[in-house]
């Protein structure tokens, strides 16, 4: 949860500019859009397994340049 209090003499911009940028440190943002639309288990799985392949291409061919 993220708590930003309006300091004396703070302009309520300056507020909201450090609580957008709390909230991008925290990930709450991409929590919300992940949260957006329902996917059901399997589409979760064969999503997990793609990204799981795609980082283990790109570390064999990262390790294996020269």
């Amino acid at each position: 949860m993220v708590n930003v209090r309006v300091r004396d003499g703070e302009n309520i911009e300056d507020a909201i500019r450090r609580f957008k940028r709390e909230c991008e440190r925290n990930g709450i943002m991409q929590e919300i859009k992940k949260r957006e639309y329902y996917k059901p288990p399997s589409v979760v799985r064969k999503e997990k397994k793609a990204e799981a392949k795609r980082k283990m291409r790109r570390r064999f061919y990262k390790d294996n340049r020269y």
